[in-house]
């Protein structure tokens, strides 16, 4: 599998991510339900205006949300590798991890993990859908030697 790794940065916040790190998350978030095909994919780190747009405009919801996925889905005849788009929203994501007690790369790692898992076509509309997910997001963060997100408090992205 070859990954090509877009990573757009679009706000000024100290202490993001290297991209070598976001690269070994969604790595490791592919290979932990056996993705080997060639992926291509976005991962866009926003300011809480451009998310609070976007959650408007795709989920009508108001407010800023901590991730956002966008999956691709090519026409029967197009051959493609893209999975789609992942808008992460920094400030989001740096609060959560204060309130939710977490290192802030931990948090990261999960939102990047649990984001690709959207692109590949898991959610958590329902009980039986979000156990699923929530199992592989722990699977996948404890090979990078990361708690299990949800612990006790069962925050959810």
């Amino acid at each position: 599998m070859s990954l090509d790794l877009d990573l757009q940065i679009a706000l000024d916040l100290p202490g993001l991510p290297a991209e070598a790190d976001f690269r070994r998350w969604v790595e490791a978030a592919l290979a932990g339900v056996d993705y080997t095909a060639d992926a291509e994919l976005t991962v866009r780190v926003v300011d809480e205006t451009e998310s609070s747009v976007l959650n408007e405009m795709y989920r009508r919801k108001s407010g800023p949300t901590n991730v956002l996925s966008f999956p691709f889905e090519a026409p029967p005849e197009v051959e493609s590798t893209l999975l789609g788009d992942i808008v992460i929203c920094g400030p989001v994501v740096l609060r959560e991890a204060v309130t939710q007690g977490k290192p802030p790369e931990t948090h990261w790692a999960h939102l990047v993990a649990h984001g690709v898992l959207h692109l590949l076509g898991y959610d958590h509309h329902d009980d039986i859908h979000a156990d699923a997910m929530e199992s592989l997001e722990i699977r996948i963060l404890a090979t990078l030697g990361y708690p299990d997100p949800y612990g006790d408090t069962q925050d959810r992205p």
